[in-house]
């Protein structure tokens, strides 16, 4: 398996063009931003797009290569028709045909609610069929975007990719952090940056065609996971593909989606008195640093003889260290200070059990470990 660049890395700003051409006997090719999809509606222009049932907006978004490729339009969903390009599956795919609700580039969907607050949020829920080809190698993919402000233009810094399918030598960008079970289904859950966005990606163990799916469920997970907060905003919901090599015949036969505000998703704090004596805990810190940048990877074990259920961490990076992103906590930083709070799934720490959290920060001069911890205002030993 090799790695492969995010489509976010090289998408263009959509153009509002219009233009009609002929690229078959009778056959039309649309390319309307804004309009309206008809039965059997073409598109082969590079970034065209069309809207089906006055709600959801369908693009070609073939940005990965110069090749042409084209997609049938219904008014459920779409169908790739044409696909002449290629890329090596050591890099980006060719292109992500899909069918979405929300902002996409300033395209935004007829009537749409989003952006919308995460903490705002009641409900958010989607529909998907897939058809599948055996030949090609591609994904199915299931994106929902987020980003600290409303955004309506350009890359969104959070991107929660679901893979519904691959084929061939491909996989998401970053590396697993483990499972996750959301919708009933396991997913194994990877985690990376491809320098323009954040990417958490939640992967089938097998092809599913057609599901039913609580998207507040992959959001709430994310949160936990510290990579957005309730302040975020969800921007849009996409479907389709992306192919690297082939993928005619691939369809989105049936696509909806609803986001429904008015909520309270505001999950209430959790936080537990201190642990006693200095005694009660110990943290392993293993860090990788180069040029400009470091990872670290913290764990916490409770060595006292009561569970802990809640736990923030406190402790100082030396000069020259800036944390950007977290994974499994809730990581702030101001000054030298850093503060790393735990998420949902990890607030609990048995006697001897463990809790672990890992970040990625800038380096400005030569690295070194932090000297001290405290665990609810406690301090930890150093194992």
């Amino acid at each position: 398996m090799r790695r492969r660049s995010a489509r976010s890395i090289m998408r263009r700003t959509l153009r509002a063009i219009m233009a009609v051409g002929l690229v078959a006997a009778g056959s039309i090719v649309a390319v309307a931003l804004g309009g309206t999809a008809s039965a059997d509606t073409q598109i082969c222009e590079q970034y065209g797009s069309t809207v089906i049932q006055n709600r959801y907006v369908v693009q070609n978004n073939r940005w990965g290569t110069t090749a042409q490729q084209c997609i049938n339009v219904t008014n459920n969903g779409f169908e790739i028709i044409t696909q002449n390009g290629s890329s090596p599956t050591n890099g980006a795919p060719t292109a992500y045909p899909s069918v979405f609700l929300g902002c996409h580039y300033t395209n935004c969907s007829p009537g749409t609610n989003l952006p919308i607050q995460v903490s705002q949020i009641s409900s958010a829920t989607s529909s998907i069929n897939y058809r599948y080809v055996s030949n090609g190698i591609y994904n199915a993919s299931y994106d929902i975007w987020l980003d600290p402000s409303p955004k309506r233009d350009g890359v969104n810094q959070m991107e929660i990719m679901i893979w519904f399918n691959r084929q061939g030598p491909i996989q998401p960008i970053g590396s697993p952090v483990g499972n996750a079970n959301i919708d009933g289904r396991n997913w194994e859950v990877w985690r990376g940056s491809n320098g323009s966005n954040n990417v958490i990606s939640y992967v089938a163990p097998s092809a599913i065609s057609s599901a039913n799916l609580n998207l507040l469920a992959f959001i709430n997970d994310t949160r936990n996971r510290g990579a957005i907060t309730n302040s975020w905003y969800l921007t849009s919901i996409q479907a389709g593909f992306e192919p690297w090599q082939g993928g005619v015949g691939l369809a989105v036969t049936n696509f909806s989606a609803a986001v429904n505000g008015g909520g309270n998703n505001n999950p209430p704090p959790t936080t537990t008195p201190p642990p006693s004596g200095s005694g009660a805990c110990a943290v392993k810190y293993t860090a990788n640093a180069w040029n400009n940048g470091f990872t670290a990877d913290v764990q916490i074990t409770n060595t006292g003889s009561s569970t802990i259920n809640g736990w923030t961490l406190a402790y100082s990076l030396p000069s020259g260290q800036q944390v950007t992103n977290s994974w499994n906590a809730t990581v702030s930083q101001s000054g030298s200070s850093v503060t790393a709070r735990n998420v949902g799934h990890n607030g609990t720490i048995s006697p001897g059990g463990t809790a672990s959290f890992g970040y990625q920060g800038t380096l400005n001069g030569s690295y070194a470990n932090p000297t001290s911890f405290t665990l609810n205002g406690a301090t930890c030993s150093r194992s």
